[in-house]
């Protein structure tokens, strides 16, 4: 019942939710509106500003829609040619990110004046590494991965890692496309994608795991499937050999009575298997130690942390 491969799933979940790219918000350009009307709608704040020239309309945008139109409105800003990279490309590409990036990242062959809100990367790129996501240029998904991952602390570059193999983006074309890379964050990259997992659902899910990792815990398997009398029981992560279910609650509401009612069979089924499940909630996040305190509560006796020192970045 327990065994990967033997009455137990792992991996990506079906009818898991897959990033696909974003649609990028419509934007009003001064160059294409009259200068009056375009002067009295920006008092009237009919119009918010997301770049040089460029404005959304008025309206309830989420913080991602936001970040988007700036992209948007970098491309419509800059001459040179461009190809939206790093955290700007996985955004595109619909990824999540673990925080919104404060600027927008290009790669781009040649050097450029200072520009408000860019960062530029420059340097020739790999050959097949660039593409169009609705005519904005762009890195394609797996130089997107390496460049995230050689530049960003371990957590968000295994939050976009894990995302972009959840859409069977190819671990082994990353991996290829790393070893054509020269200079920083090398190691770093090749660490984020061994240990990256497309069977992680959120972000939350994926930092749950890093610190399980961090601390020397068995490596969690995602996206367990455990069969019970009450038909497949799910979680977001496991220690199969220590019977232990490891469920994260950002996603979990429980608004009724039958809802209730449902996580007690659950509960009840997991335990009838000689299982446990163990809730984990963000708030946990703020004592990692605590956290890591829970999960070795259901250790069987001997067993020895061995950290992984190499995740401290």
């Amino acid at each position: 019942m327990w065994g990967v491969g033997q009455g137990g799933g792992v991996g990506i979940r079906e009818g898991a939710p897959v990033p696909t790219p974003a649609r990028v918000p419509e934007l009003v350009l001064a160059r294409e509106q009259d200068e009056a009307v375009l002067a009295e709608r920006v008092r009237a704040k009919q119009l918010v500003r997301v770049g040089r020239g460029a404005y959304l309309p008025q309206g309830e945008w989420t913080k991602r829609e936001v970040s988007l139109a700036r992209i948007a409105a970098m491309h419509a800003h800059l001459g040179a040619e461009h190809w939206f990279s790093h955290e700007s490309a996985a955004m595109l590409w619909g990824l999540p990110v673990w925080k919104e990036p404060q600027c927008v990242h290009v790669r781009t062959t040649t050097a450029g004046s200072k520009t408000a809100g860019l960062s530029r990367h420059r340097g020739e790129l790999p050959p097949g590494t660039t593409t169009h996501l609705h005519d904005l240029p762009v890195t394609t998904l797996p130089l997107t991965v390496v460049d995230c991952a050689r530049t960003l602390p371990a957590l968000p570059g295994l939050v976009v890692a894990d995302a972009a193999l959840s859409t069977r983006m190819s671990r082994d074309d990353a991996a290829q496309l790393l070893t054509t890379c020269r200079g920083k964050g090398v190691r770093r990259a090749a660490t984020v994608l061994r240990y990256a997992d497309g069977g992680a659902e959120s972000p939350w899910e994926t930092a749950t795991r890093l610190v399980l990792l961090r601390a020397g815990l068995p490596a969690p398997v995602t996206q367990f499937r455990l069969s019970t009398r009450i038909g497949p029981v799910h979680a977001d992560l496991a220690i199969v050999d220590w019977h232990l279910l490891i469920e994260f609650d950002g996603r979990l509401k429980y608004t009724g009575p039958q809802v209730v009612y449902d996580e007690k069979l659950r509960n009840d089924a997991i335990t009838e298997q000689g299982g446990h499940l163990l809730h984990i909630t963000a708030s946990d996040h703020t004592d990692t130690e605590d956290l890591v305190d829970r999960v070795l509560a259901y250790a069987p006796p001997g067993f020895r942390l061995t950290p992984r020192p190499h995740l401290l970045f």
